[in-house]
């Protein structure tokens, strides 16, 4: 795997935040990935009003990945409306997994870590054997 312009993907992440739908929290959320292919695909959050329906920046993100031809993420960065780095909620490293794996590489406070060391024994596709 081919090392990512963490730099870039940052850049990414913030420009994506600028275009979140934060009216309730007031806190916007950008997030962008590398695809294995080499591209880069990014998301926003989008409130609702019925705040059980708003929408991660990571959902968009994935939304975004399989708009443009599918793959796996590779690389994975997430920041606040400040451009600080975040990690993803549970439900979002979830996601993450399904479309990148353990080996994923996330961006995080303490450094670049693995999805494997973020979401342990995680729970995948391979589980559900037909």
């Amino acid at each position: 795997m081919t090392e990512a312009d963490w730099d870039a993907l940052r850049e990414a992440a913030r420009e994506a935040m600028t275009h979140a739908y934060a009216p309730y929290s007031g806190y916007p959320v950008g997030v962008a990935a590398r695809v294995d292919d080499g591209r880069t695909v990014s998301g926003c959050n989008v409130e609702n009003a019925s705040y059980g329906l708003g929408l991660c920046a990571e959902c968009g993100l994935v939304s975004e990945l399989q708009r443009t031809g599918g793959g796996r993420l590779t690389h994975f960065t997430c920041v606040d409306g400040k451009g600080n780095i975040l990690v993803p909620c549970g439900r979002c490293r979830q996601l993450l997994y399904e479309h990148g794996g353990p080996d994923l590489l996330l961006e995080t406070p303490a450094g670049i870590l693995p999805l494997s060391a973020m979401l342990p024994q995680a729970f995948g596709p391979d589980h559900l054997t037909t």
